[in-house]
């Protein structure tokens, strides 16, 4: 087999290969060698089929199969003599159209070959850790939000109107065509107007009403309501409403805490704070990692595989278009251009993704089986009822378990960094916290 060089420029290689006519039929040979004890052929025994029979029936056949794994094993080797590694998939094509059995077949490749990566002293790369403490305020701030969600009712001043947000009691009865149907009354039904519980159109028409007052709603039933006999239909429902009450925070004591499943209010702050420290731990750590990423952004600088950047570029380019024009759900639209700062932003981010790649290749860094699990099944979880159909399609697509690794792969790396870099702690305020976080999210 022939390797000969026909492009060297910058990343880009191109490669001659001739597969010597000998070589494929010595391959196709042996295939049949080793199939002939298992082929049977009428007029023949088992495994007594001649091989120039043999070679009539099937060799056509096992000579497309002979030339593929010629072609791949040359382009293996070569891999392997070079140490070059391709950026993307290599274009090979077949050269001598004209191609006929007892011809060398006549192969080029081409790729862009990944650069060499610099070594960098990590150990001399200096971070700084931004710590933040769950303060009293910062706890009782939580506490009070918390029992907003868990709100009771209190009865307003006698006579005062219903206002949206209030909790009216009322008794009614539906009825449609002037019959009542099954499910349209109830007595002392506890209703909160605007919650949307209600079919459209219900709960307005009691804003304003008193405690005593006997209101008509009319309402018209959805086309698509789940009672066919309703759906679509007129209905007029005799309300009497018995009590307004306006909506007040729960208190903060012990039996919000067991709304919460603590023991008790201190149980309660206590997982508050941890859950607090391990949200400002959390913003933290996006926040150190983009010092990272600055930091290892002006230790390094090689060529770029053109390929990787125009690609990484215009998805940039695409993903900051939808962004601009939300409305835009689906891609009929022209084609997007990347900008000058589409590339440079582009260019970051592939030097960057090749360098934690060979940083985490070099460490030996891997995503295990169990990591990967939990990553399916934490997004699973977005798809309620459907959480098997979404794990086998995981199974099922390459490219999918591809795009959930990558970032899990990332944070190992980044981890693992964190642990050579010079790190040193700051202890600041939840806004300054929350400032370095919306700087990121401004750059």
């Amino acid at each position: 087999m022939q390797v000969t060089e026909t492009l060297n420029e910058g990343l880009k290689r191109g490669y001659k290969i001739v597969v010597p006519a000998a070589d494929l039929d010595a391959k196709v040979n042996e295939k049949l060698v080793e199939a002939q004890p298992e082929v049977e052929m009428k007029g023949f025994r088992k495994g007594k089929v001649p091989m120039a029979l043999l070679k009539k029936q099937f060799g056509q056949r096992l000579m497309g199969e002979a030339m593929q794994e010629a072609v791949d094993g040359a382009m293996n080797k070569h891999f392997e003599d070079s140490g070059d590694r391709p950026a993307m998939q290599p274009d090979v094509k077949m050269t001598n159209e004209d191609w006929k059995e007892g011809d060398d077949v006549e192969i080029e490749m081409s790729y862009e070959a990944l650069p060499e990566i610099p070594d960098v002293d990590l150990k001399g790369i200096k971070l700084e850790k931004l710590v933040v403490k769950a303060g009293e305020a910062d706890i009782e701030e939580a506490l009070g939000s918390l029992a907003e969600t868990a709100q009771d009712f209190k009865d307003r001043k006698k006579g005062s109107k219903a206002k949206d947000g209030d909790q009216v009691v009322i008794d009614f009865l539906g009825k449609v065509d002037g019959e009542a149907f099954d499910g349209g009354a109830a007595e002392d039904y506890p209703l909160v107007l605007g919650s949307g519980s209600f079919i459209p159109g219900f709960e307005e028409q009691l804003v304003g009403a008193k405690a005593g007052d006997d209101v008509e709603v009319k309402v018209s039933f959805p086309a698509e309501y789940g009672a066919e006999n309703l759906a679509g239909k007129d209905a007029v429902f005799e309300c009497k409403v018995k009590e307004v009450k306006e909506p007040v925070a729960a208190e903060i004591n012990d039996e919000l805490a067991k709304k919460f499943g603590a023991e008790d209010l201190e149980a309660l702050k206590g997982q508050i704070s941890e859950r607090l420290e391990a949200e400002f731990s959390g913003a933290a750590r996006a926040v150190m990692k983009r010092g990272l990423l600055d930091a290892l952004d002006k230790l390094v600088d090689f060529d770029l595989p053109p390929s990787l950047l125009d690609a990484e570029a215009k998805q940039i380019a695409h993903q900051l278009w939808h962004e601009e024009n939300p409305d835009v759900q689906g891609h009929d639209h022209p084609e997007i251009e990347p900008t000058e700062e589409h590339i440079k932003l582009a260019g970051r981010r592939v030097r960057l993704g090749l360098l934690l790649a060979e940083l985490g290749q070099k460490a030996e860094i891997e995503v295990s089986d169990a990591e990967m699990t939990q990553a399916v099944m934490n997004q699973a979880r977005q798809y309620p009822g459907q959480e098997r159909q979404f794990f086998e399609f995981v199974q099922q697509n390459p490219q999918m378990r591809q795009q959930i690794q990558a970032p899990l792969f990332e944070d190992k790396v980044i981890d693992y960094v964190f642990e050579l870099a010079e790190v040193s702690e700051k202890e600041v305020s939840k806004d300054d916290l929350q400032k370095a976080v919306e700087a990121l999210e401004e750059e």
